[in-house]
């Protein structure tokens, strides 16, 4: 989250800290394969390592997301990016941004950190070119003085990367 929102953050509700718990817990005990969660003592960010999955065009890659859970989660989906370096991806812009409608229009309060996890890894698993978004320069731009992935109205038009 970049500083100017994470001024404007609000503390989690009773339901949401009490699910994050939950979440924290089960991913203790069972963690989706290719991540690990970084310790802090921050339950409204999580720092999540990621590993390339093996035969992938990012296997032996790690990264790192950047998950920042809003004062209404689950109702509401988290701020989910890649701290840059960012991995060169058709749906992924420099800045961290990750183009994947489950993190906007089509989030629902079933989904965990777990399973957006999940959803980031088989996306980077299909992709069959390293490459940035054709608009990230002009996105990356737009986006200067701290502005959310949340604030953008993203167009899911491609499914085949």
């Amino acid at each position: 989250m970049t500083s100017s929102s994470a001024a404007s953050r609000k503390a989690l509700s009773k339901i949401a800290c009490n699910r994050l718990q939950k979440e924290l817990v089960e991913w203790q005990v069972n963690p989706p394969a290719g991540f690990k969660h970084k310790v802090t003592d921050n339950l409204q960010r999580w720092v999540i390592e990621v590993n390339g999955a093996p035969g992938t065009l990012y296997a032996n890659e790690t990264y790192q997301l950047q998950v920042d859970f809003p004062e209404h989660y689950p109702m509401e989906a988290p701020q989910v990016i890649f701290i840059p370096p960012a991995p060169l991806h058709p749906h992924i812009y420099s800045n961290g941004h990750i183009c994947l409608d489950i993190l906007y229009d089509s989030w629902s309060p079933a989904m965990t950190a777990s399973s957006i996890c999940i959803s980031i890894l088989s996306m980077l698993s299909s992709s069959t070119v390293k490459q940035r978004p054709a608009d990230n320069d002009r996105y990356v731009k737009n986006c200067r003085n701290g502005r959310s992935p949340k604030e953008t109205r993203w167009w899911f038009h491609d499914d085949k990367v």
